[in-house]
């Protein structure tokens, strides 16, 4: 889309009403929105937690907190926007003397925004430049990525982060590709593809799970997630809560181990897990916005030292 306003009119937050009943905003409290997005999830905190609730929004899409900015404008200085990783938030916190929070909520995965600008390449629908980074003014891009990688790597990125089966088709592919300077556009990386996977699925690109493989390596998302669940416990206060909210079963993985792992015996901070099972979308939701369908919300709260 080529209009700000178009993607802000249509973004619609996930698991809206399950995150807030876990996050359980209140006034007076300061909370944190370390993937702030498009700012859905941020205005309803605000919202429960008037008159004087609090909320710091953390980003690292500078488009999407112009968006957020514009969108949360009518809360004035309840709400500070950051461009930072989520990865970050104990660091960016800290300096802005913002700690302890009383709650934080982390929305992961690819925005509505991103998917819907084609020329940020993230789709394989349109023609686009190979780039798929979350901050457009830092790191390299997915072509770039494909063009400097071991075959084996790319095989590796495309089976562990994508779940692909034919990854070693796939990398061979590139490899071949590359070498002929026919690799820089989303069509060419999903034409390549098309080529290379032997069968198909009903209903699904043969792209799917390569460029969801690549936009995770290119922005490191794993990583950003082990870093911000390795700080944010310490970022609580007694009785903070924490909401994730993941799509990819990689990242509910992780996050199940770690609320595991803080709620049993060891050093540091503590957590009790508030959702005994994991939280999905009610099959209205999931008609109202098919982004839904793969939504996994955890929520634990920080204990006592």
């Amino acid at each position: 889309m080529t209009s700000e306003a178009a993607p802000e009119a249509a973004h619609v937050p996930v698991l809206l009403n399950e995150a807030m009943g876990f996050l359980a905003p209140r006034s007076s409290a300061l909370y944190c929105d370390a993937t702030v997005g498009l700012g859905g999830h941020a205005a309803r905190i605000l919202q429960l937690s008037a008159p004087d609730g609090r909320l710091v929004g953390l980003d690292r899409d500078p488009q999407a907190l112009s968006l957020a900015g514009a969108a949360l404008a009518p809360f004035g200085e309840r709400v500070m926007l950051v461009h930072a990783r989520f990865g970050s938030l104990g660091t960016v916190l800290q300096a802005m003397g913002k700690l302890p929070i009383d709650g934080c909520l982390v929305d992961l995965g690819v925005s509505s925004l991103q998917l819907d600008s084609p020329e940020r390449g993230f789709s394989f629908q349109r023609a686009a430049p190979l780039d798929m980074r979350m901050d457009p003014s830092q790191g390299e891009t997915a072509a770039e990525l494909l063009h400097r990688a071991e075959e084996t790597d790319i095989e590796r990125i495309l089976r562990d982060l994508g779940e692909e089966r034919y990854a070693k088709k796939i990398a061979r592919a590139i490899v071949l590709a590359r070498g002929q300077s026919t690799l820089s556009t989303t069509a060419d990386l999903a034409d390549l593809i098309a080529r290379a996977v032997p069968s198909r699925e009903r209903a699904k690109s043969p792209a799917t799970r390569s460029f969801q493989a690549l936009r995770i390596a290119v922005n490191d998302e794993l990583g950003e997630l082990e870093r911000f669940l390795a700080e944010v416990p310490r970022c609580l206060r007694p009785g903070g809560r924490l909401v994730v909210i993941s799509f990819h079963s990689l990242e509910d993985r992780i996050v199940k181990h770690r609320f595991r792992l803080l709620a049993g015996q060891g050093d540091g901070p503590r957590l009790r897990i508030l959702t005994k099972h994991v939280v999905t979308a009610s099959e209205e939701e999931r008609r109202r916005n098919p982004r839904s369908r793969s939504a996994k919300l955890r929520a634990a709260e920080r204990l006592p030292a």
